[in-house]
């Protein structure tokens, strides 16, 4: 990160220490972590969500692109709101066409929830051109230094989850 422009990317090929490399990182993370937190705002007010909409939202897309779709207890735990308030934003997110319910196929007792196709097609039309910029600007690197970012950033969430759990997890 420069000093002129904090949301600017480190330079590549630096030669600092580990240390000062590692602290590079960091701050790159948190750069990408804000900048992606704007976006979501735009994204949100472009349509008429909430803050906590939005987030929802990507606690499901994710959950659901990993093939692990969440019930509304899960993104209760997630989000840190009670079952009540999960059970009103969720209310919330179908009457808007973002979200609908459906059944676990393993379990029809239990509900899942899932992108709707109209919120489906609001992301998919706001953020291609944000996925389309990014491939744009990895372009240039070699496939050897996007697998090493790839394994770099993996680690990081997985501290970062980890991290969270202890922080969360009562036991």
């Amino acid at each position: 990160m420069t000093e002129s422009d904090p949301t600017a990317a480190a330079p590549t090929g630096s030669t600092a220490p580990r240390g000062a490399l590692e602290a590079e990182i960091g701050a790159d993370i948190r750069a990408l972590s804000a900048i992606s937190d704007q976006l979501g705002h735009v994204f949100a007010r472009e349509n008429n969500l909430r803050p906590n909409d939005f987030r929802a939202l990507m606690h499901i897309s994710t959950a659901e692109n990993a093939d692990r779709p969440l019930t509304p207890g899960q993104l209760g735990k997630l989000m840190g709101m009670s079952s009540a308030a999960v059970t009103y934003l969720v209310e919330r997110l179908i009457e808007s066409g973002h979200l609908r319910r459906g059944s676990d196929a393993t379990d029809r007792r239990r509900v899942i929830l899932y992108r709707d196709a109209s919120g489906r097609e609001a992301a998919e039309d706001f953020f291609t051109p944000v996925g389309e910029q990014a491939r744009a600007a990895m372009s240039d690197f070699p496939e050897q230094d996007l697998l090493a970012t790839h394994r770099v950033l993996t680690a990081v969430i997985r501290a970062l989850r980890d991290h969270h759990s202890t922080l969360t997890d009562p036991t």
